[in-house]
């Protein structure tokens, strides 16, 4: 493919893409690793396809991933942003950030974010689950992503925040409401306002009376003399309460729903629980909880395949589509546990790698081996069903999951 036919062809990406996206990806690979789009909305960008080129544009410094830079761009194209302030200060997180903050902020949440915490969170997930799973006991038919997959990890990150699990209907609205899943431009600039504004309050009780939670210790973070400010300290618990919550939901939905599509796969995990550590590799690999990972612009010009980037250019790295990627995984599409998922980049690759993936791994595990052990009849209610899911192109995740839990 040439330089100018990739510039030319800029495909229009069409409401059904959610629906099936590896139907685009097959298609779009035909011209190469790489593509350049349209949404909806008239904003264009690259994304990449391709598994070698994905760790590629994921570690070259000259994909980049600021705020700044990334506003600049939406100004220069005349993209409407229209951001509030309280949005703009969420967004400004370890995320959405370059070395050196980055590597400043990594530092400081690692810190906080110890291997040590996350182990001693196993006996209360563990506890957890076991106590969702006694809630649904003789109840037959459940929507499994509202009885199940979602209150666990939801649960588990407001213990590690230290932020009342009281209080997830409305975290959990405003989440939605500012990845875009749910509501319009006013009411974003409300969730924005109303999130930062209960952030602010939980981060004060914590400055007043510190405990022994992983808010706390953000607050009072500290390396080599440097801290944390307000602004900081908000955009981080956004970042870790919004991606703490909605990947690990949408793990175990997504693997749920392809294990029960698949009964042959289903019974080698019910078979022997020792399997699920490596079903959860190929779960991730197979039908991840992030499809794209987040925005990203080039400074320079970038080679990624046969394909030449100008500088100032959106970029995406299609996570999902790189997983997929025949030439790395030649029978990518089949949902196969016993496979070798070695190197699978669902979690993002180089400095932006998850810094949660352990947690994410742990309550997989655990819930995993919990719910097909209590329920080993588990099934679609409707062997027909056809899954709604979220449109985002980020978070892959379902709207719902009816299961029967028993005969």
């Amino acid at each position: 493919m040439t330089d100018s036919a990739a510039t030319d062809l800029v495909e229009e990406v069409g409401d059904d893409f959610f629906d099936d996206p590896h139907r685009y990806y097959r298609r779009w690979r035909e011209s190469g690793p790489v593509k350049h789009i349209r949404m909806s909305d008239g904003w264009e960008s690259w994304v990449v396809l391709g598994y070698n080129e994905a760790r590629t544009a994921l570690t070259d410094p000259r994909v980049r991933k600021g705020v700044g830079g990334l506003r600049e761009i939406a100004a220069h194209k005349g993209y409407a942003t229209n951001a509030s302030s309280d949005a703009r200060m969420l967004g400004e997180h370890m995320l959405n950030s370059d070395p050196p903050d980055h590597t400043r902020l990594r530092k400081l949440v690692v810190k906080a974010f110890t291997p040590r915490r996350t182990a001693e969170l196993k006996p209360r997930i563990e506890q957890l689950t076991t106590a969702l799973l006694d809630d649904l006991e003789g109840k037959g038919e459940v929507d499994l992503l509202a009885a199940f997959a979602n209150p666990l990890p939801v649960q588990v990150i407001c213990e590690l925040l230290g932020i009342p699990f009281e209080d997830r209907a409305s975290f959990q609205y405003w989440t939605k409401v500012l990845v875009g899943l749910l509501g319009d431009q006013p009411d974003r600039e409300k969730a924005a306002a109303e999130m930062a504004g209960y952030l602010r309050a939980q981060i004060a009780a914590k400055h007043a009376h510190p405990g022994d939670d992983l808010l706390s210790a953000l607050v009072h973070a500290s390396e080599d003399g440097d801290a944390l400010t307000e602004s900081e300290v908000i955009a981080m618990s956004f970042l870790l309460l919004v991606a703490g919550h909605e990947t690990t939901v949408n793990l175990i939905g997504n693997g749920t729903y392809n294990l029960l599509r698949n009964p042959a796969q289903l019974d080698l995990v019910r078979s022997d629980p020792a399997t699920i550590p490596n079903a959860i590799e190929e779960l991730l690999r197979h039908d991840g909880p992030v499809s794209w990972a987040t925005l990203r612009y080039t400074t320079e010009p970038i080679r990624l395949g046969d394909t030449e980037i100008p500088a100032g250019e959106y970029l995406f790295v299609a996570l999902g589509a790189a997983n997929h990627d025949p030439t790395r995984y030649p029978q990518a599409d089949t949902l196969d546990l016993t496979a070798d998922t070695s190197a699978h980049i669902a979690f993002g690759y180089g400095i932006h790698y998850c810094v949660g993936a352990p947690l994410a791994r742990l309550e997989a595990v655990t819930a995993f081996t919990a719910l097909l052990s209590r329920y080993p009849e588990l099934r679609l209610a409707d062997q027909t069903f056809t899954p709604t899911w979220q449109a985002n192109l980020v978070l892959r995740g379902l709207a719902e999951l009816p299961v029967i839990l028993s005969p």
